[in-house]
């Protein structure tokens, strides 16, 4: 049984190495007591986690934020992926007063205005829910990669989250985009369109871009302010990796081909039963 440590993480790490994905998720709950928690964006790593947890059918509970200003194809998927796996991902949103005072305070769009009022936005609609899905929880885990941005570059397998007394668990930390993109071709999941049409990373609406051709996975996400500081607020801390490694270099976001990806995970799901 793994403690909430520093050095049960470590292990559990290395352990977790050694393994597919299937078998990360299986030791994940075998080893991890208590609540687990998966937060997903809906975006293309975290659809692949999604389709890894839904096949294992154990006890990891599959939620998202729902800021309340997420594109409509970030909905159509999260539509088509509770159809697709025959589950419900649980939505955390918004405090109503804290959303409204805000956009009292800044306008609707306010928090184009300073950083500041960024993070301020990104912390009622993004890490306040986030609080309320962790609470309790022993095991969270995440989509990121190391490679997806300069701070995101020395994410773990599993590390030890003091802040919140949890193990930080990010299944896909040594994947790169192309194994990301592989494995969604070769299993037919469901993503989310923008993948097709530029963006590799999908946030809030008024808060994501297309990326140019060289540019890094997350250089569409609030592109209007310097580099160093384009982070929301969930990942910020000990275990978040460290701000002075190397930036992955930038890449063609990819192109899949359509295809029906609900009926044919809908087929994989019968064939695992």
């Amino acid at each position: 049984m793994t403690l909430l440590n520093p050095q049960a993480a470590d292990a559990l790490a290395a352990a977790l190495k050694e393994r597919d994905l299937p078998g990360r998720i299986h030791l994940i709950e075998a080893e991890v007591p208590g609540r687990l928690v998966f937060t997903t964006s809906l975006g293309i790593e975290d659809q692949v986690l999604t389709h890894a947890i839904a096949l294992a059918k154990g006890r990891t509970e599959i939620v998202t934020l729902d800021t309340g200003r997420l594109y409509p194809e970030t909905y159509d998927v999260w539509a088509e992926t509770e159809s697709a796996y025959g589950i419900r991902i649980r939505a955390y949103a918004p405090e109503r007063e804290a959303e409204e005072r805000f956009v009292a305070e800044e306008g609707i769009n306010g928090f184009r205005h300073s950083v500041a009022a960024r993070q301020a936005c990104c912390g009622f609609r993004k890490v306040e829910p986030l609080a309320r899905a962790l609470k309790g929880a022993a095991g969270w885990l995440t989509g990121l990669r190391a490679g997806q941005s300069a701070n995101r570059a020395a994410t773990p397998l599993a590390a030890y989250d003091a802040e919140r007394d949890l193990l930080k668990l990010n299944p896909l930390a040594d994947w790169s985009r192309e194994d990301v993109d592989r494995f969604v071709r070769d299993n037919y999941v469901p993503y989310n369109v923008l993948h097709d049409r530029g963006f590799p990373s999908i946030g809030c609406a008024p808060c994501t871009r297309a990326i140019r051709v060289g540019e890094s996975e997350r250089a569409g996400r609030w592109w209007w302010e310097q580099e160093e500081k384009k982070e929301c607020g969930l990942h910020v801390g000990r275990t978040a990796g460290s701000p002075d490694a190397n930036v992955e270099p930038g890449r063609e976001a990819a192109v899949f081909e359509p295809q029906s990806a609900t009926t044919e995970t809908q087929r994989n799901l019968e064939m695992a039963r």
